[in-house]
């Protein structure tokens, strides 16, 4: 049964989004498991850029069947566009499957969700305001609406009207906002059924059956490990489980189906909102970063954090999701840089910590212990082999590997299909 996990190791951005199409190739299913359209990758082919947040990077390939588990949250006016743009590019949306068990991201949702966000002012936690979190907390409070109700108008009527009894109290009278309207909520999503239902299948059996047959499945985690709902930065986080074990929850396939984990990570690290950062860099070398990597959010275009690499952070990641190897993106931005630092440990407080802190209020005093080591201070973007990177480029990825305890497969040296090293 060869099922593989990719998933981010750090706060999301880390270029998974090139790394799934990467494995895609030779996938023949592709499973988004977790999130909503809060998440965005980009893949480039060619000259052509193509910017997702929901459907898995597969549509690229005519073989693989793209699919929306169980897990995700779907926005169908943004699943729409998404499939109308791939079909405009000349990509097939007729592969695409969803899950019928998947809750809808309704209206009130958005509405809700901006509305909180301004009401907390400079506590914000820094969230996209597309409806992700209300709807997860609809989900889990059981008043959760999903794909398949839309198939029956009698049921989803009554669901969206008990819905409103709750949110139309909430809304005017906590966060100052307009009521809204069931009919025209139900006008607008009956609409919806009829363009979805093509794509409406068993995905939970569909992957069962396609890995029994002994096909090549894919699970693609948005988001990043640091951001998971239970083992993240909390409360600056998303509201799923991006780490590996969400792969298994949110498709309905077991983890013995995986036989192996990918973690990304950048060789910098970035992240998007607020929340504790140990390794930021408020200077003119974060600035270059963010320049030179193009770190601006794929969904939101909010300028990310970024600072140095955080052998802590990653440890962590290695150790919640127990990566079967490391995929480093990113590597040819470091060549600007004469020395580059690696955080080894943190100190708060006067104490050390050599793994990443449980508790926040000491997260937040943490302090990077650094190790330096030189730079290759040359172009590495056409190389495309490990042997042939410069001597440094080699020792910093030795450096991760030991650090980190999980092997390097693979680095990245572009933003190309082609631009990828294979590590023996």
């Amino acid at each position: 049964m060869p099922a593989t996990v990719v998933l981010g190791a750090q706060w999301g951005d880390e270029g998974k989004g090139r790394v799934v199409d990467y494995f895609a190739e030779s996938a023949d299913f592709v499973v988004r498991y977790q999130g909503g359209n809060n998440a965005g990758h980009t893949i480039m082919v060619g000259e052509q850029r193509l910017a997702l947040s929901m459907i898995p990077s597969g549509i690229m390939y005519p073989s693989c069947t793209p699919v929306i588990a169980s897990g995700t949250v779907i926005d169908p006016r943004v699943l729409i566009a998404e499939l109308d743009m791939a079909k405009e590019k000349n990509l097939d949306p007729s592969r695409v499957r969803i899950s019928s068990n998947a809750h809808l991201i309704m209206p009130y949702h958005r509405k809700l969700d901006a509305a909180i966000e301004r009401y907390l002012g400079k506590n914000q936690i820094g969230t996209t305001t597309k409806g992700i979190g209300p709807a997860y907390t609809d989900k889990y409070a059981r008043f959760g609406i999903r794909v398949q109700d839309l198939f029956d108008p009698k049921i989803f009527r009554e669901k969206v009207e008990a819905a409103l009894v709750e949110k139309n109290k909430v809304l005017p009278r906590v966060y100052n906002t307009l009521p809204v309207e069931a009919d025209e909520i139900i006008e607008e999503y009956t609409g919806y059924a009829e363009r979805l239902g093509p794509h409406v299948a068993d995905t939970s059996l569909l992957l069962w059956e396609g890995l029994e047959a002994g096909k090549e499945v894919l699970f693609e985690g948005a988001q990043g490990t640091l951001l998971d709902i239970d083992h993240g930065t909390y409360p600056f986080v998303t509201s799923s489980n991006p780490t590996a074990g969400g792969a298994s929850v949110g498709s309905g396939i077991g983890p013995k189906a995986i036989d192996q984990i990918v973690g990304v990570a950048k060789a910098y690290i970035s992240r998007v909102g607020t929340g504790p950062f140990p390794t930021e860099l408020h200077d003119e070398v974060g600035d270059k970063m963010i320049e030179l990597g193009g770190e601006y959010g794929t969904v939101t275009g909010r300028r990310r954090r970024c600072g140095w690499l955080d052998l802590v952070a990653l440890r962590y990641a290695c150790r919640v999701n127990t990566f079967t190897s490391l995929f480093i993106t990113k590597m040819d931005i470091l060549s600007a840089f004469d020395t580059i630092k690696v955080a080894t440990a943190y100190t708060s407080r006067g104490e050390r910590h050599d793994h990443f802190p449980a508790q926040q209020s000491v997260l937040y005093h943490c302090e990077p212990e650094y190790a330096e080591l030189p730079g290759w201070g040359g172009d590495i973007s056409g190389v495309r082999s490990f042997g042939d990177l410069p001597a440094e480029a080699r020792a910093y990825i030795e450096y991760i590997q030991e650090g980190a305890g999980v092997p390097v497969g693979w680095v990245s040296v572009g933003p190309e299909r082609s631009q990828l090293i294979g590590i023996s």
